[in-house]
């Protein structure tokens, strides 16, 4: 088998990726969203060369061989693209042997139980703790996570004392048996997140995301050492010799590799085996309803050292939302494995579709 196109379907938020073969397989993945026709160039001048040359490519050579041709390009973009085709490739894949990508992958795609992602610093800590209340009653959610600080390394917040407040208010209202996660995203030197990391897990269970440069790796172990409770960092690392620095000195007690930043499903479950080689939990990035929370569903149920939770958003997923059939739900605290289909599982909207900008690279 050869690919012989790859086309693109792009807007400024994501990308669509279908490959065709000279056997008359497609299959269909996605970039990393945001800045996604950005993307889509790098893919089309970087990534597609290097797939339609291939000799009967899988997922592990197409990895592998594109991150050797871009030696000297080894950035985000280019893994970003690199998921775009990775994936489409896996959905190719599964759909051939008529299963879903999770069941080629040894696992079994029962319902995955979901926390509830919130994005928002502008909310106050009262409205944060209202719409969290009515999520877990309305759709079952056993576990949260929250958003803290605001800025890089900075110490700042988002206004004075929230994050305090955040952290109290929605302790107080979801109980102690539920579990609230909090993520800094880079906001902290080591003395503050270890304060506030005291103050997040005095109050139950939750995992402490991000909560210094994610850069500082040195940062983040001081106040993984120093906290009682986990300490999750990984989603903006796509470098392996960063993971396994991360992992080899145990930077963090969660990983958290995004499928897509990272370059696809491939090298997620290289991250992930490694975490579990150190006894890591393994709770990936999923952060928007784009197939990335699909894919992330899919890896989960294939990794032996999977955390308890898929991360899923809870903003208005605009765009994002209306990209492929059937949606994902959240009941009773779990997102079921769509079935339109084998692969993916889902099909890509038509209207969407033609609404995008289209590119091919062909053979």
């Amino acid at each position: 088998m050869r690919i012989t196109r790859v086309t693109t379907y792009s807007t400024a938020a994501v990308a669509l990726v279908k490959i065709d073969t000279d056997t008359g397989e497609e299959g269909w993945g996605q970039t990393a969203p945001f800045n996604a026709d950005l993307t889509a160039a790098v893919l089309h001048r970087l990534v597609a060369p290097v797939a339609v040359r291939l000799d009967d490519p899988s997922p592990e050579s197409l990895s592998t061989e594109v991150v050797a041709a871009c030696l000297k390009f080894p950035g985000s973009f280019v893994l970003r693209a690199l998921c775009g085709v990775e994936t489409a490739l896996w959905d190719l894949l599964a759909k051939r042997d008529g299963k879903l990508v999770c069941e080629l992958l040894g696992g079994t795609p029962t319902p995955v139980s979901a926390y509830a992602s919130s994005m928002r610093r502008d909310i106050s800590p009262e409205d944060e703790a209202a719409r969290l209340i009515a999520l877990r009653d309305e759709r079952g959610f056993r576990a949260c996570k929250i958003r803290l600080g605001d800025g890089t390394g900075r110490n700042l917040d988002a206004s004075p004392g929230r994050t305090e407040a955040v952290i109290r208010a929605v302790r107080a209202a979801m109980g102690p048996g539920f579990t609230v996660h909090a993520d800094a995203n880079s906001a902290f030197t080591p003395d503050r997140a270890i304060e506030v990391g005291r103050l997040l897990h005095s109050g139950g269970p939750g995992h402490f995301e991000e909560p210094c440069p994610y850069w500082e790796m040195d940062w983040t172990k001081q106040v993984a050492d120093a906290l009682a409770g986990e300490v999750a960092g990984g989603e903006q690392d796509n470098w392996m010799p960063v993971w396994e620095r991360m992992v080899r000195e145990q930077v963090v007690d969660i990983v958290q590799p995004d499928v897509c930043y990272l370059g696809g499903i491939t090298r997620a479950r290289r991250v992930a085996g490694m975490a579990h080689e150190h006894g890591l939990l393994c709770t990936p990035h999923s952060a928007n309803v784009s197939m990335v929370t699909l894919f992330t569903m899919h890896l989960l149920s294939s990794i032996p050292n999977a955390g308890p939770f898929l991360e899923y958003s809870i903003e208005e997923p605009g765009e994002l939302g209306r990209l492929y059939d059937p949606a994902l739900e959240v009941r009773d605290g779990a997102v079921a494995f769509p079935r339109e289909t084998a692969g993916w599982g889902v099909v890509p909207r038509r209207d969407w579709l033609e609404s995008a900008r289209s590119e091919v690279t062909a053979q």
